[in-house]
């Protein structure tokens, strides 16, 4: 799944394709590399990002949408909106990527009336203060009800077509990110396919001379290999034929 954001602020690419001709080459450049789903997204999630209006979200994301038509791999967008969802997915969308986890209660019912797919994610807050809500118990198991409990809505709702996202980087402590790498299989067990998205985050610049972002790459690629050997099923990520090699490896060694 390859990272598309049309936003000015995300944290490691904002600014680079708010063009839409832009975001359109680097969507076709992501598919040569290897790219099976193209995750679109136009409102930055990392933390302390100010919320954008859906008028706003979807100025950036339909003429992105009307040009990757023919693009041939599915197209996700990364909303939180059910009014940006509808539209989108009239517009060709077919995966709806909810860093809320259908928080919305109207959020289910767009995408099952749409027969589309979703990846539900969890985080608490909002982005401005999910970073204070970050005390858990045992932080696997938290995450893990608390998807249970949303594939259970999600499938009232009436959608079939399911990825969970455990959230990576989302009101998480930088030891949780890790945790939740070490044991990411605990997840595979509800029945549905498992994101992982360590793609460039902070949690990784806690580590060696990974602080700029720019210099993540290898952080990431050894998360991913983590995340695959222990059962993750589709891999969000910004670099994608360098990814694709390092999942060639890790699947190798897990099918040995």
């Amino acid at each position: 799944m390859a990272i598309l954001n049309v936003t000015p602020d995300s944290f490691s690419d904002g600014g680079r394709f708010i063009d839409p001709a832009k975001a359109a080459e680097r969507a076709r450049q992501m598919v040569a590399e290897g790219a099976d789903i193209i995750d679109v997204g136009a409102e930055s999630t990392r933390p302390n990002a100010q919320p954008v209006p859906a008028e706003e979200e979807l100025r950036r994301l339909l003429p992105v949408l009307a040009s990757l038509k023919d693009i041939g791999v599915p197209i996700s967008v990364d909303t939180q909106k059910p009014e940006v969802a509808d539209d989108c997915l009239q517009a060709g969308a077919r995966i709806i990527n909810d860093v809320t986890g259908l928080r919305h209660p109207a959020m289910a019912g767009v995408i099952a009336r749409h027969h589309a797919a979703c990846v539900i994610m969890h985080m608490r807050g909002t982005p401005l203060d999910m970073q204070q809500q970050t005390a858990y118990t045992d932080v696997v198991a938290e995450v893990r009800a608390y998807l249970a409990q949303r594939i259970e809505l999600a499938r009232a709702a009436g959608i079939t077509d399911i990825a969970i996202d455990p959230g990576i980087g989302f009101a998480k402590e930088i030891r949780h990110n890790f945790e939740i790498l070490k044991r990411f299989d605990e997840f595979t067990t509800l029945g549905c396919p498992v994101v992982a998205g360590p793609s460039r985050k902070r949690f990784l610049g806690t580590l060696a001379d990974m602080e700029p972002v720019g210099n993540r790459l290898e952080g990431t690629i050894a998360a991913v290999a983590i995340a695959v050997l222990n059962g993750a099923k589709v891999i969000r990520v910004h670099d994608i034929a360098q990814t694709r090699r390092a999942i060639a490896v890790a699947e190798a060694v897990r099918n040995a």
